[in-house]
């Protein structure tokens, strides 16, 4: 198809050019509805359908013969350094991710709060929380304990997951500490 007739069947049919879209991704379980306007103007798109996005941005990949491919190119002109992960080499970091917190008993439905700098390691937690089908919520690194303790209050987690410290520019940032005094002042955490 080219451009014009792409975008004249988005606007022209959206149900239909929406259902053959999704229909490039895996379903757990397909939707009832493409477009459920019974609710107007609160819509729902796909509604009945279930999916992994972890799934879909991993482990199809995997399967569907590009295991072989760059997944993810880490570039940090603030470190000079640069990391890429394979498809396959990414999966299994996440997995092993889901697994350890699968294991501290998150699971479908839990919150957790990402503390960390821009490294690969951030993205892990994010896919991992997607495949065991917990929410996340990424707190910039480096935030001041008072603006981390409201997002702590805020996302009521059950985990917090963090680095140690982080580079900005020419500077170190230490998280730990700043971390340690964010659950202090949050009321979330000295209510549970």
């Amino acid at each position: 198809m080219k451009y014009q007739e792409t975008y004249e069947h988005s606007i022209n049919d959206p149900q239909d050019f929406w259902a053959k879209a999704a229909a490039e991704i895996d379903w757990q379980r397909p939707w009832d509805k493409v477009l459920d306007d019974s609710k107007a103007p609160f819509y729902q798109w796909f509604s009945g359908g279930e999916l992994n996005t972890c799934y879909n941005s991993l482990d199809r990949h995997v399967n569907n013969g590009r295991a072989e491919q760059t997944a993810l190119i880490y570039d940090s002109p603030v470190t000079s350094s640069k990391q890429t992960f394979s498809f396959p080499e990414l999966r299994d970091q996440v997995a092993i991710l889901a697994g350890a917190l699968s294991n501290m008993g998150v699971s479908k439905g839990d919150r957790l709060l990402i503390y960390m700098p821009m490294i690969p390691e951030s993205v892990m937690p994010m896919l991992a929380c997607a495949r065991i089908e917990a929410m996340h919520s990424v707190v910039f690194g480096g935030f001041a304990a008072d603006q981390l303790a409201e997002r702590i209050d805020d996302a009521k987690p059950k985990v917090i997951l963090s680095a140690s410290s982080g580079i900005e520019v020419n500077k170190v940032i230490l998280y730990k500490p700043l971390l340690d005094s964010g659950i202090k002042k949050s009321t979330y955490t000295q209510s549970t």
